[in-house]
């Protein structure tokens, strides 16, 4: 048996006397969506932090593949294969698309290393038309796309860059209804790219349109985990609540 990409196994993280996450265990496999809801101060952001090695976990273990790995920076979780698209998209405005999706990799050629510009372009082409990522050029600045368009440079580029999971904040939190739609498709797609997804939403419309399972969080503990084929709306909002 295919052992899960992301496996969390008792993961907690206290501040202080403050436990923010108590023993929470998820697993996620290669090409499935996880939701993640809860109401804010649930532990969500913590524990995206967690797996993006922005927060050490104050127990538990974190499995990549059954593997049992550290993540002790940012740049330790993108090594092994993970990558965040953040609410605010982390994109720089003024360079353009294809620079965005290189930002901190760039290539390029020569003994005095001169950025392949050429090879760049040619990438971002082929992966933006993959993911039907509809921008006017590759070589257009990012400040000059629409909000989806944005969006979906920021998927584009975590994709291409992860090899094991992407974790999402909010994906669609500030776009219109059309471009709404046309990122959930993106992400929709990330499941033919094998790639496991943890995805934060408000939107339990949306949760519903997109995750396999949902993971609902209170107060920083693990009320359940449903398969979204076998729950329904008011089941979840009564674990977030405490309704249920």
């Amino acid at each position: 048996m295919t052992a899960p990409a992301l496996s969390l196994a008792h993961v907690r993280r206290v501040f202080g006397g403050v436990v923010a996450l108590a023993d929470l265990s998820l697993d996620i496999a290669a090409g499935e969506i996880v939701a993640l809801v809860g109401d804010n101060g649930a532990g969500k952001s913590t524990l995206v932090k967690i797996i993006a090695g922005v927060l050490p976990p104050s127990g538990g273990r974190i499995l990549l593949d059954g593997t049992e790995a550290t993540m002790t920076s940012p740049a330790d979780a993108q090594a092994r294969g993970i990558q965040v698209v953040h609410q605010d998209l982390a994109l720089a405005d003024s360079q353009p698309v294809y620079m965005n999706l290189f930002l901190g990799r760039e290539l390029t050629k020569g003994p005095l290393r001169r950025l392949d510009r050429r090879r760049m372009i040619a990438e971002t082409e082929r992966l933006v038309q993959a993911l039907d990522v509809r921008i006017p050029s590759a070589r257009a600045a990012i400040r000059d796309l629409s909000g989806g368009q944005r969006q979906g440079v920021a998927i584009a580029r975590a994709t291409h860059w992860a090899s094991r999971v992407v974790l999402m904040d909010e994906p669609t939190a500030a776009l219109g209804v059309a471009e709404r739609e046309r990122v959930e498709r993106i992400i929709a797609g990330l499941r033919a790219r094998s790639l496991a997804v943890l995805l934060i939403s408000h939107s339990l419309d949306q949760v519903f349109r997109l995750a396999d399972r949902i993971c609902v969080l209170r107060r920083g503990v693990q009320i359940g985990v449903r398969r979204a084929a076998e729950t329904t709306p008011n089941e979840i909002v009564g674990m977030i609540t405490g309704a249920a």
